[in-house]
């Protein structure tokens, strides 16, 4: 495994753990489609997921002890960018 110079193994688990909680989250808890899905497929993903890593990004700093959370959204909307772009 390779030496991480700015942590980027603790910070990918923290990632996981973060995506895993919204699939557990009482959003998704117990339902078939999550609203991104349904959003994705009328066509509007690339915007949904833009327009979020934007606000997500520009909310950084702005709401005390947010910071973490807000960039864990960003790079999880940039996750759902990434995969019907690419996968």
């Amino acid at each position: 495994m390779p030496e991480y110079k700015f942590n980027e193994g603790q910070i990918i688990k923290e990632l996981k753990q973060y995506v895993d909680k919204t699939y557990e989250s009482h959003y998704a808890n117990g339902v078939k489609r999550q609203a991104t899905e349904i959003i994705i497929d009328q066509g509007h993903g690339t915007g949904f997921c833009m327009g979020n890593i934007l606000k997500y990004a520009q909310r950084y700093g702005k709401k005390e002890g947010k910071n973490k959370n807000d960039l864990l959204k960003v790079i999880h909307y940039a996750i759902i960018q990434l995969s019907q772009d690419h996968y």
